[in-house]
């Protein structure tokens, strides 16, 4: 009996040492679903696409639903160029995504010497930072934008840091900035990198309310005051358009980033290496011709973008 027992004990044993090594077969679960890059090509990621879209001057040109972040148009939207003053996008989102915004900013002798728009602040002046952050938005005034730049990260330089590196985070990934308001340097972006910037900004109420203004007051440290009046004509054109950022340089050309809702969508279009004389009519063709709104639904065809889900 004992001998009997003693071989249960040891088989027992065996049993439960070769279940301790034992592994348990992963279980498989459902993948979180992770939604296209803003303004993600279509398929092939043709140079000009759909082939029914308006022609238009820009060398380089996007349009994007604002809500859903979807291409409805591209040309050359990945060519990587200046985009002078657009740039600004990204400088206003860094400033308003810190906030604090009616906190003083003191006026430094470097940005006094910015050109050529500018407001011609004088050193030691104060001013929230809510006011330059409008000046910049309506009238792209430079000196402005370099008090902010330095205010935010304590030099242009260290402020072109944290503009690459929010802008690789928001997937604009071809870009490079060196300053914060676009004048010409050894720097760049695309389309499809401007319009992911944008489509962020445009989440942003108090950078839609004045990037909306046709006109703005700004008050100096002395009493006296500067009527700045928008650079964007599209405004005072109709209530359709509802503003974002122009830009020109000689290296970059006539920019604009504009945004409107037509058709019953919300649309943000990019238009970088134009000419003056046909932005702006060239805005307002592509965005009134923007399909209307559904274009299509999730996992459906669409007869221009191909199978996608939304």
């Amino acid at each position: 009996m004992k001998s009997h027992g003693a071989a249960v004990v040891l088989i027992a044993a065996n049993f439960l040492s070769s279940c301790s090594t034992f592994i348990e077969p992963p279980v498989r679960r459902a993948e979180a679903y992770v939604p296209p890059p803003i303004a993600s090509p279509p398929p092939g990621n043709p140079s000009t696409w759909p082939l029914n879209a308006p022609s238009i001057k820009a060398e380089s040109a996007i349009l994007i639903d604002a809500r859903s972040g979807d291409v409805l148009f591209q040309k050359n939207a990945d060519t990587r160029r200046q985009v002078a003053s657009t740039q600004k996008l990204l400088t206003a989102l860094l400033v308003a995504r810190r906030g604090n915004l009616d906190q003083c900013v003191t006026i430094a002798r470097p940005e006094t010497l910015a050109e050529p728009i500018k407001l011609n602040l004088k050193v030691g002046e104060r001013y929230p930072r809510r006011q330059l952050l409008e000046a910049i938005m309506v009238k792209s005034a430079n000196d402005a934008c370099a008090a902010l730049a330095r205010d935010h990260s304590g030099s242009e330089s260290m402020f072109a840091a944290q503009m690459n590196s929010t802008a690789a985070s928001l997937g604009a990934s071809s870009s490079r900035f060196v300053n914060s308001n676009g004048l010409p340097g050894s720097q760049y972006s695309t389309a499809r990198d401007m319009a992911r910037i944008a489509y962020h900004a445009y989440r942003i109420p108090l950078l839609r309310e004045m990037m909306l203004k046709q006109e703005s007051r700004f008050r100096h440290n002395n009493g006296r005051v500067t009527r700045l009046e928008a650079t964007n004509l599209l405004l005072g054109a109709s209530p359709d358009y509802t503003g974002m950022k122009t830009g020109y340089t000689n290296a970059a050309g006539r920019c604009l980033v504009s945004s409107g809702k037509l058709n019953g969508r919300e649309v943000i279009l990019v238009q970088l290496g134009s000419k003056t004389k046909y932005i702006f009519a060239d805005a307002s063709k592509t965005m009134h011709w923007a399909p209307p709104s559904p274009f299509f639904f999730a996992g459906n065809a669409s007869p221009l973008l191909g199978d996608r889900a939304n």
